[in-house]
């Protein structure tokens, strides 16, 4: 295949990206006190030398209390800002490969296990758990103690620190801030009806309920350098009756559009557990593409992408601008490379795997 779109260059801002492949955020339940340590060095390293064109670092707690896990990546403080600074300057020694941050508050769905031991929640006073937050006071499971209302003071509080984390990736000269809005975490609690029952200024209408996501939007957009893309990740639906759906997510994408995001990242689910999820290869493609449809920024589509031609297709179709990996990455943090074999693209290899390559296709990779 001559001139594959998955290996087209796209521009987002200031930021070049010599593919379309990108490397989504992956929580990895491996920090210590909201610090990144030798772990995330290998990990974000090896998929550093994927030849994706851009690498997400997983979801980022601006607060310690915003974290799913005890477990999880934190930027609330020096410690955690140095710890970061640490890894990626391991990784950029050796890597040229563009990296971006998602910035996370798990409101109601924090204080849980890890996922392999179990991944319940903790009691508020368990010794690993800690009281939770929410647009309303309504647990996201049976079980689970319910969160406390923010008020007005813990909105301002909330978002005060989404700023305040996003000034230090600025300090750590990071390509894109993804502000996490899907998967059932605070900002898509205020946006989806199955959590958010206030009768205040931030419940009630679309509109109300788009309130809070996006004064967090615009003020993380003004402290961070107008060049440097701020996406957005949404869950497109609830996949329940009543939830939000993607006519509101199209709705909450162009107001997105208006205040200058740069890339919509479509995923779907994790608002309740009664979700009723029709997972199959490509099951979240048509979500992408009727955002797409209706806005003019790039659209990323992710979920069981793992074919080559599957992934050209989406591109050369034009239901999305870009597609993501996670898992797929993970099982194969070669995908790019094998991708670029398989369609006759172009990918970047480091110097020290040219030997790697077989024969007949040595000029598919680039090196320095």
């Amino acid at each position: 295949m001559s001139d594959p779109a998955l290996f087209s260059r796209i521009r987002i801002g200031d930021l070049d990206l010599a593919n379309r492949i990108v490397i989504a955020p992956m929580c990895q339940y491996s920090a210590e006190n909201g610090c990144m340590n030798d772990w995330h060095l290998i990990h974000l390293g090896q998929l550093a030398l994927s030849g994706a064109a851009l690498l997400t670092i997983e979801a980022t707690a601006v607060l310690p209390e915003g974290r799913i896990t005890y477990a999880d990546v934190g930027l609330w403080n020096d410690e955690t800002e140095g710890a970061m600074r640490r890894v990626l300057e391991g990784i950029r020694h050796w890597s040229k490969m563009p990296i971006g941050i998602q910035l996370s508050h798990a409101g109601r769905k924090a204080s849980i296990e890890v996922p392999w031991k179990g991944g319940g929640q903790f009691a508020p006073d368990a010794p690993l758990g800690w009281p939770t937050v929410g647009p309303s006071p309504i647990p996201y499971a049976e079980g689970n103690a319910s969160p406390t209302a923010l008020d007005q003071s813990g909105l301002r509080a909330v978002r005060d620190a989404f700023v305040a984390s996003a000034i230090r990736v600025k300090r750590l000269d990071l390509d894109l801030i993804q502000l996490h809005v899907g998967h059932g975490y605070l900002l898509h609690q205020f946006l989806s009806p199955l959590s958010n029952h206030r009768e205040d200024e931030y419940g009630g209408s679309l509109e109300k309920r788009m309130r809070f996501p996006l004064e967090v939007f615009d003020a993380v957009r003004h402290v961070f350098p107008p060049g440097k893309p701020v996406s957005v990740r949404v869950s497109a639906t609830d996949w329940v009756d009543g939830g939000l759906d993607i006519d509101q997510t199209i709705e909450f994408a162009r107001a997105l559009e208006r205040r200058g995001c740069s890339v919509i990242h479509v995923s779907s689910g994790g608002s309740d557990p009664a979700q009723k999820i029709p997972l199959g290869p490509s099951y979240q493609v048509p979500l992408a593409r009727a955002v797409k449809a209706a806005v003019g920024i790039p659209v990323v589509a992710v979920g069981l992408i793992t074919g080559f031609e599957q992934a050209e297709s989406i591109v050369g179709t034009g239901d999305a601008d870009l597609i993501a990996l996670a898992r797929t990455a993970l099982f194969d943090p070669r995908w790019p490379w094998h991708a670029a074999v398989e369609l006759g693209g172009t990918v970047h290899m480091p110097n020290q795997y040219l030997r790697s390559q077989p024969r007949q296709v040595k000029a598919l990779f680039e090196s320095e």
